[in-house]
């Protein structure tokens, strides 16, 4: 059995390093890029390790880009808009379930695959006659798009998991199914909760195509901040790769954080029909 049991193990371990060594290896370019002056970014042979590191490509990156002003705008819009997707998400999560509404939520998970682009010109066409271009309001708002999906289709695993007899027992004791669902149903979905917390503000810190349209010169998200270090002169490798690990490093930092609440979430049937 242990015989058996070990090229398994390493047949997995061999699975999952094919699977995340491309994502590794970008990463690690990444760095170097960051790290390097732009004579060893274009060089060929191309060179790996920075001798010696600097950082002057991020000294760019904030000397060049109002860069603090672009990450609080990202912080406002990622935060309200995960915090609006929870409101309306996990309630809806929690008829959805309650109701076997199974339509409602196949069409959840059609607004959740169908490509943001596709909202977006209508949508567009509606903030320019209100007059909200430019402002961060439409941002806050497109985002809904993308997070409010996420948060019922997690709930809806979450909810589905938990005991019927626990919520009957309310109801029989005369609460209502608004106090069913607060006192009994949200504090043992939690870690669902917390999943869809994360994931949603993951999507949003990281969305790049409804600020880039919808934004204006003083309200543009962090991903937009990247996209402006480009030059139609040349393509400066080094402040681009510093910015994105820049936009990078508050999602990679709260996934580090959260990872044990991630993986009691997800074991716990977050993601249940995802």
């Amino acid at each position: 059995m242990k015989m058996r049991g070990l090229p398994g193990k390493i047949g997995f371990a061999l699975s999952v390093f094919a699977l995340i060594s491309p994502a590794i290896l970008v990463f690690l370019w990444m760095l170097s890029l960051a790290f390097k002056n732009e004579v060893d970014n274009t060089a060929f042979p191309p060179v790996f390790i920075p001798n010696p590191p600097t950082l002057d490509n991020f000294r760019a990156v904030f000397e060049k880009n109002n860069f603090f002003h672009y990450a609080w705008n990202s912080i406002i819009v990622s935060f309200t808009a995960t915090g609006l997707a929870l409101l309306l998400g996990v309630p809806a999560g929690f008829g959805i379930a309650k109701s076997k509404a199974s339509k409602a939520a196949a069409l959840i998970m059609i607004a959740r695959v169908t490509p943001g682009l596709s909202y977006l010109i209508p949508l567009f066409l509606i903030f320019q006659w209100l007059g909200l271009t430019g402002t961060l309001t439409p941002i806050i708002i497109t985002h809904l798009v993308i997070t409010v999906p996420i948060v019922v289709w997690v709930m809806i695993g979450f909810f589905e998991g938990l005991p019927a007899e626990l919520e009957e027992a309310a109801l029989v004791d005369g609460a209502t199914i608004w106090q069913a669902f607060r006192f009994v149903a949200l504090p043992l979905a939690r870690p669902g909760v917390t999943v869809a917390m994360i994931l949603s503000f993951i999507f949003s810190w990281n969305n790049f195509i409804f600020g880039v349209v919808l934004a204006g010169r003083t309200t543009r998200t962090l991903p937009v901040a990247v996209y402006n270090v480009l030059t139609f002169e040349q393509i400066s490798w080094g402040p681009l790769a510093a910015a994105a690990l820049l936009v990078t490093a508050p999602v990679l930092l709260l996934t580090l954080l959260m990872q044990k609440e991630i993986v009691a979430g997800l074991t716990a049937g977050g993601v249940k029909g995802g």
